[in-house]
């Protein structure tokens, strides 16, 4: 991966996270339904399927999303 597409894959976590953050902080969206949200999107990637390469791919972009959900980082803890 290059490092312009490093740095934009870093940038929309980045700003993806802070959504999420402020989704939960306004009660918008219960912490429940953004795990949900983290869970449908690693469950996207789980299922692709493709050469082993993309395969490849997108199980690690999978377990990125599940080590957020098992970190906690996208909803803030008392």
């Amino acid at each position: 991966m290059s490092t312009a597409s490093e740095h934009a894959g870093q940038a929309a976590l980045s700003i993806c996270e802070a959504l999420l953050l402020a989704l939960n902080d306004r009660g918008v969206l219960p912490e429940h339904e953004i795990v949900g949200v983290l869970r449908d999107a690693a469950a996207t990637h789980e299922n692709v399927v493709g050469t082993e390469l993309e395969m490849e791919r997108h199980r690690a972009v999978a377990e990125m999303i599940n080590s957020i959900i098992a970190g906690g980082n996208s909803v803030r803890r008392p």
